[in-house]
């Protein structure tokens, strides 16, 4: 009987971890998904058809926050899914 609570007791863990580590992963894909799609629209194509080129420019405030957001999400998201297949 002790022999197989002991037996037990990883694999409860493991599914915990698991359950954790999904929960983790869909909250940070949400989050990615909402920074990117917040984030500006480029000109694209339209600078090669006589739009405004301004492509070298810095991003300040809220843009940049967003950039940040979306970086930490696709890392903590990239992160929770090699450890759901290690694990």
């Amino acid at each position: 009987m002790i022999f197989a609570r002991l037996l037990i007791q990883p694999f409860r863990l493991l599914r915990i971890m698991n359950t954790t580590l999904l929960a983790i992963q869909i909250i940070s894909a949400v989050i990615m998904m909402m920074a990117i799609l917040l984030q500006q629209r480029g000109t694209g194509l339209g600078s090669a058809f006589g739009g405004t080129g301004n492509v070298y420019r810095t991003k300040r405030g809220i843009e940049n926050i967003l950039m940040w957001v979306t970086v930490a999400t696709a890392f903590i998201f990239l992160t929770s899914s090699l450890f759901i297949v290690i694990y």
